[in-house]
């Protein structure tokens, strides 16, 4: 929930001075001092930032660093045995990232124990360096961190949890393979100017509770636009979740924030083979966008790799939820294995409180390497945020293999596209094919012949041979039809579709976003 107001409480209006230990330059507090910390301390001083100019954290490595490539830094090797909490008894470990290669701005770490903030040093002793081609003494002793590393003890050699890179981070499931990222905050994403990236410029471990599998992280956000203050509770499980709350103070007004933003890849797919000169029938981190909207619609929206950048917006009154998920789990759809996509987690991001008015935006970007998160989804507020106010947002992040929080409804569990037309026939115009298989719900206790009516509308063009009916060998019913163009244009067709019977819906609603080819291109 946004509320424009000023702070009123005496703990949010601390004074620059009095505040300066948790800014960006929190390098002059000693090793071994301790300061007061908590959440209030943090949101006022991110506010007092807020009123200060941008100084930012200039990217700056050493000769050393800067020289090395891919290899010799990813060979830099945190030492196991200097991990916070290492020999502590305690079900949590974090290790600490190295600086250089693309990661050049230091990040400030502390520990806070006892409602005490300590500053943890950089210490080149903290890493191993033999196969990296530099020395540590080579370096200066105030060089900072790139970012953060947890570790649970369900197994201390593989993380489940990485914070690292501007304000991105990234979690697992049970499975323990990454996928898809999260960031603190988008801001102008998706537009014509260049996005800008806010940086957590400061990290608070919070020493946990012994026998405890809950880790509470603080954050410090900073960027031109706009400060933050951010507070992880991650709770650790075959789901993980992260209980967030980000309290935001703008420098100016924004066109475009970002609540919540994920970022993922989607390069070939069975809806989108644009990209098909890859071995493999299938690439991405997440296949389509859920969401639950505020009038309880549930929506799928499978993603795509376009030829051009498409920003798309679902406005919403107080959503339940969203996010970019993976559905399609089995290994015989990727054939990959080294990156395992079957495995990777999806991310459900659900509101504590409303947000009211806003919308869902999907940013999808064209790429042609599978290295390139190329998908962003994120909310954004109707009304622009302004500077001297304060915004308040409450959500909680679910890395899962399935919603947990799921329609009862059947799902579009695959969506398949091609040239349409009826076989056998000689085709009179171009049209174009949209196969969807949909699953659970109520679809499994209906008849072969039951009167199940495929719901479709068009925003453009018309639909022509509409069918459902039973798929028997994966227990689905699948939906065909065909989208015939009434004129030239290549402008998106926005199409929608649900399954229905007796008038009550049996499914989500399946949304999709087509691009016409050129009309030289629409071969019969």
């Amino acid at each position: 929930m946004s509320r424009r107001r000023f702070l009123r409480s005496s703990a949010a209006l601390l004074t620059a001075a009095s505040a300066d230990w948790l800014l960006g330059g929190v390098a002059a507090a000693p090793a071994a001092a301790g300061t007061p910390f908590d959440y209030a301390r943090l949101k006022g001083s991110a506010r007092a930032l807020a009123g200060q100019r941008y100084a930012g954290n200039a990217p700056h490595l050493p000769a050393p660093l800067a020289a090395l490539d891919w290899d010799h830094w990813e060979a830099i090797a945190f030492r196991d045995e200097r991990s916070l909490w290492a020999g502590a008894g305690l079900r949590f470990q974090v290790r600490f990232a190295h600086l250089g290669y693309t990661l050049q701005k230091p990040v400030t770490m502390y520990e806070v124990a006892n409602g005490t903030a300590r500053e943890i040093r950089f210490d080149p002793g903290m890493f191993d360096y033999s196969h990296a081609g530099i020395k540590g003494t080579q370096l200066p002793a105030d060089l900072g961190f790139a970012g953060f590393r947890i570790f649970h003890h369900t197994d201390w050699t593989r993380d489940c949890t990485v914070f690292q890179g501007a304000s991105y981070f990234r979690a697992v499931d049970g499975e323990l393979q990454y996928g898809m990222s999260h960031r603190g905050l988008a801001v102008n994403c998706g537009m014509a100017e260049p996005e800008e990236f806010p940086d957590f410029v400061a990290f608070y471990l919070e020493r946990p509770a012994a026998g405890s599998s809950r880790l509470t992280v603080y954050a410090l956000l900073d960027s031109p636009s706009i400060t933050g203050a951010y507070r992880f509770i991650i709770d650790m499980g075959d789901t993980q979740v992260m209980d967030i709350d980000a309290s935001l103070y703008p420098r100016r007004p924004i066109e475009r924030l970002g609540i919540a933003p994920g970022t993922s890849m989607f390069l070939v797919g069975k809806s989108d083979r644009r990209v098909a000169d890859d071995w493999r029938p299938e690439i991405h981190d997440s296949d389509g966008l859920q969401l639950y909207t505020g009038t309880q619609e549930w929506i799928w929206r499978p993603l795509v790799n376009p030829r051009s950048v498409r920003v798309n917006s679902y406005l919403d009154d107080s959503p339940r939820g969203f996010g970019l998920m993976q559905r399609e789990r089995q290994f015989a759809q990727y054939l990959d294995d080294w990156a395992f996509y079957d495995r990777r987690p999806c991310v459900w991001v659900e509101p504590k409180a409303p947000w009211h008015k806003g919308s869902v935006m999907l940013v999808e970007i064209p790429t042609a390497d599978e290295t390139m998160d190329n998908v962003v989804a994120f909310w954004t507020p109707a009304d622009k945020p302004q500077p001297n106010r304060e915004y308040l947002y409450g959500y909680r992040l679910y890395w899962c293999r399935t919603n947990p929080h799921g329609p009862q409804l059947a799902v579009a569990q695959a969506t398949h596209t091609g040239i349409g037309g009826v076989v056998g026939q000689k085709r009179s115009h171009f049209s174009w094919r949209f196969v969807v298989d949909f699953e659970g719900g109520e679809l499994g206790t209906l008849g072969e012949h039951a009167h199940v009516t495929p719901v479709i509308s068009t925003s453009r063009g018309r639909i022509e041979v509409p069918s459902a009916r039973p798929l028997q060998p994966l227990s689905q019913w699948r939906v065909i039809f065909d989208l015939a163009l009434a004129d030239d244009s290549v402008e998106p067709v926005n199409l929608r579709l649900f399954l229905e019977l007796d008038g009550e819906a049996l499914s989500e609603t399946w949304t999709y976003q087509y691009t016409p080819p050129p009309a030289a291109q629409r071969r019969l």
